[in-house]
């Protein structure tokens, strides 16, 4: 698998194309860029679904699964993601590598055309998006943000992060309030749809057996009635190394749970400044991600104090989040020892197994996006909105060369920012 390339195609509209052979399938996104913003959120997160409900050329869901249908089973999926404070939100397309179909078939400018249709000339009445679309799309969303609530662990870490981060916008959840979506109806979702194609950069992602001019020339032509205004650039994340406060926030909820949902956000202090990436996430896995890390033998399976514990690095906003289920009455106990395994870290205990194995964990999660064509897909984003330019291949060999002490160094600057226990209002503990 080759380097990828970038090519600019209109103002602020930028191609990154992969060629590779090793996949049947051949993946085509495209992702407007956006900075969340707790206003604007779940008009974001609605939109790319309204856009899938129809199309100028096929009005409704009927006519565009036709049409899906005649493309070899195409599949065109909403996207709407949270990288720091950026929102991003999008279409995925995934469809048969031409190398698949008939002799003579070819499908890559199809596809590129039908997105362009879906992005471009959406199914709209009175010159408006179409309000039944909208609103049945509007209270999909509302639905779906309530139901957030369901999933106990997801809930705990996203109440972890907005108390954590009050007042600032990585607050936000990726599909944005309730209230807001409540707000939404065809002439808001129209107005705002018309201002993001006009401002918002946009980056396109291919990864097929065709070259890079023939995508280019495809999506060219697809999208060539794309009119760009004075593109937004102040997109990005306030990152904010040190806690808010001098001692940890301490927040307890109550609610009808028969386990305990104990999390832990730390800042992840100046090494921010300039951020070593492929140090960070070894720190990671070494600490709490995964069967081979800190938190999973010792603080799950030595003293069983959790039924489960793990680590998750949100690299783009400086944050580390320890999420842990647990029987109410060992609050203490879990997040004593939660720390106590950072502690180790700190102050370098640290086998060299343990470092081994750590990296060999990380490299198997790097080699294996390179077999998912979605990973790849996100891999690429994200290293766009990070400045970064490193392939998985690079990052490998970077990984391979960390020693314990840049680990160290890295975890002695973490602070302890805010502590979240979610608990049955019957249950004992903090």
């Amino acid at each position: 698998m080759g380097d990828a390339t970038r090519r600019e195609l209109f103002p602020y509209v930028f191609l990154t194309h992969l060629q590779t052979e090793k996949f049947k399938t051949n993946t085509l996104s495209i992702t407007l860029l956006t900075q969340l913003d707790r206003d604007t959120a779940a008009k974001n997160a609605v939109l790319p679904r309204v856009l899938l409900r129809g199309t100028d050329k096929y009005p409704d869901m009927e006519r565009l699964a036709q049409e899906l249908d005649e493309l070899y089973g195409t599949k065109i999926e909403p996207m709407i993601r949270k990288k720091g404070e950026i929102q991003c939100i999008g279409l995925y397309a995934s469809f048969v590598d031409d190398r698949m179909l008939p002799a003579g078939e070819v499908i890559l400018g199809k596809v590129a055309e039908l997105l362009g249709e879906l992005l471009l000339r959406p199914a709209k009445q009175a010159g408006k998006l179409r309000a039944d679309y909208v609103e049945s799309e509007r209270d999909k969303l509302i639905d779906e943000i309530a139901g957030r609530i369901n999933d106990k662990t997801g809930y705990g870490i996203g109440r972890l992060v907005e108390l954590m981060c009050d007042g600032e916008a990585f607050a936000t959840y990726r599909l944005g309030t309730e209230p807001e979506a409540e707000s939404i109806d065809a002439s808001t979702l129209t107005s705002h749809y018309q201002t993001l194609l006009e401002t918002a950069p946009i980056e396109i992602f291919y990864s097929g057996t065709a070259g890079v001019d023939q995508v280019e020339a495809a999506l060219i032509k697809a999208f060539k009635d794309l009119k760009r205004g004075e593109p937004n650039l102040d997109l990005g994340t306030d990152v904010r190394m040190n806690s808010v406060t001098e001692s940890a926030r301490e927040f307890i909820e109550e609610m009808d749970v028969t386990q305990g949902k104990l999390n832990l956000g730390f800042r992840l202090g100046e090494s921010m400044e300039d951020p070593n990436y492929a140090a960070l996430a070894l720190f990671n896995c070494l600490y709490g991600s995964g069967v081979s890390s800190k938190l999973f033998l010792n603080v799950r399976e030595r003293l069983s104090l959790c039924y489960y514990a793990s680590s998750i690095l949100e690299k783009h906003k400086g944050l580390l989040i320890v999420a842990s289920g647990i029987e109410f009455a060992k609050y203490q106990e879990a997040k004593d020892e939660i720390l106590a395994q950072l502690r180790a870290v700190q102050t370098d205990d640290i086998t060299d197994e343990e470092l081994l194995w750590a990296k060999r964990a990380l490299v198997t999660d790097l080699a294996m996006i390179k077999d998912d064509q979605y990973q790849l897909e996100e891999f690429h984003l994200e290293r766009t909105l990070l400045g970064e330019d490193d392939s998985i291949d690079e990052i490998i060999a970077k990984v391979e060369q960390i020693e314990k002490a840049e680990l160290v160094e890295l975890a002695k600057g973490l602070q302890l920012d805010a502590v979240y226990f979610l608990k049955n209002a019957e249950g004992e503990g903090a």
